[in-house]
């Protein structure tokens, strides 16, 4: 026996009972003065499935779009406009930037960390004076009606990390996704489709460079009911919503009305929170299964409406085609709908809403007709349009790494 090896194993524990005996009394303290700062505790609203009392404010916003254009352009070559790069372009980054950091292994193997400067041209637009790419024409036309975050930054220098801080707030996974959250406090309009919904383009693709992971729309620590739901192309958008062969509506109803019961009975024993949520799901997918057809069939949308989105709106799984239901899903009281659409390889990326996905050219400057990030301008011209769902503004999230 190793005896200083035992006798540090053992301060070990005893340092992680001390420290665990504090922890737990001051959960127990914060129990006692405000219950409902436990999520299970809290008093849901039967109508929307939200926490009641929420909002506690009168909201501007009613739902949100959130297009997310996984390895997208830079911010650099897009909105953020920084003058200063002309006058540093090809000298050596400061040591006072890096401040030591570690560098991607695209960058690793250099000898010289050079500075860079944009190779597009930027103009101010709109009453506002907002500095915009040349790569963005038709941003420039609706940026008084659009606002550009820049304070947002992270220290991770890779994507994946980087992808996971803007979806949940923290770098490392685990925590739950924004929609998530929003379908936690405030629910849903319709109790007849998810409060929150996730589309992806490219959905199948290989690509190892932007992947896209489940946990970006999970529910983290929060029950899993409020995860997003992830809708996909085809004939079964939701997997395992259509009846089996040789079972009807009515068969369906009394094998889910059997099964709750089993289900309560379970929950009364453990006291286990998923049995809750397995009960409202089938429930949810029920009803899902009279709602989602109609939501999927586009034959009632006009012609120009196609027009407005691009011929690739009339193929599902597209990047147009997704940004066209998620319209209509905003338009059926759907809180939070998350699109996601994924990059091809490529070091300067200029085109979106491409059945292959972002378009991608390293050496040369891209022609104007290449140069068209339409879908997320046809997305609010059609939404401001809508009789049933009418933005005020858009919100674009701008992400900037240390690296």
């Amino acid at each position: 026996m190793d005896i200083e090896k035992e006798f540090k194993l053992m301060m070990t524990r005893r340092t992680l009972f001390a420290r665990a005996s504090v922890g737990i009394g001051t959960a127990a303290l914060a129990s006692l003065l405000d219950p409902d700062l436990f999520a299970e505790t809290a008093e849901i609203d039967p109508k929307t499935g939200g926490l009641k009392g929420l909002p506690h404010f009168t909201p501007k916003a009613k739902r949100v779009i959130f297009l997310h254009q996984s390895g997208a352009p830079s911010q650099i070559e897009l909105f953020d406009y920084k003058p200063q790069l002309d006058k540093l372009h090809a000298t050596e980054l400061p040591a006072s930037v890096r401040m030591g950091q570690r560098i991607t292994g695209m960058t690793s193997g250099q000898t010289t960390l050079p500075v860079a400067r944009s190779i597009f041209k930027f103009n101010q637009h709109g009453q506002s004076g907002t500095w915009i790419s040349e790569l963005l024409p038709h941003h420039g036309k609706i940026v008084d009606d659009i606002a550009l975050i820049r304070t947002m930054h992270t220290e991770a220098i890779n994507h994946d990390p980087a992808i996971t801080f803007i979806q949940t707030g923290f770098q490392q996974p685990g925590r739950a996704s924004m929609g998530s959250w929003v379908s936690y406090g405030l629910g849903s309009d319709n109790q007849n489709l998810p409060a929150f919904v996730v589309l992806i383009s490219q959905a199948n693709a290989l690509n190892v460079d932007q992947p896209l992971f489940s946990r970006l729309w999970s529910s983290g620590f929060l029950p899993s009911r409020y995860q997003g739901v992830r809708f996909r192309t085809g004939s079964d958008p939701v997997l395992y919503l259509a009846d089996p062969p040789g079972i009807d509506r009515s068969d369906r109803r009394n094998i889910l009305d059997a099964v709750e019961k089993i289900n309560r009975l379970r929950a009364e024993a453990f006291g286990d929170p998923e049995i809750t949520t397995r009960i409202t799901q089938y429930e949810m997918a029920y009803r899902m299964q009279t709602s989602v057809p109609s939501l999927m069939d586009l034959s009632d949308e006009p012609e120009h409406t196609f027009e407005l989105y691009g011929p690739e709106s009339r193929k599902p799984g597209t990047y147009a085609a997704n940004c066209l239901l998620a319209r209509r899903l905003a338009e059926r009281g759907v809180r939070f709908i998350q699109l996601y659409h994924r990059a091809t390889t490529g070091a300067i990326i200029t085109r979106a809403a491409s059945a292959s996905g972002w378009r991608a050219v390293a050496s040369r400057k891209a022609s104007p007709s290449a140069r068209r990030m339409i879908i997320a301008i046809t997305l609010l011209k059609t939404l401001s349009t809508s009789t049933t769902c009418r933005p005020r503004s858009c919100i674009v999230w701008e992400s900037t790494t240390r690296s």
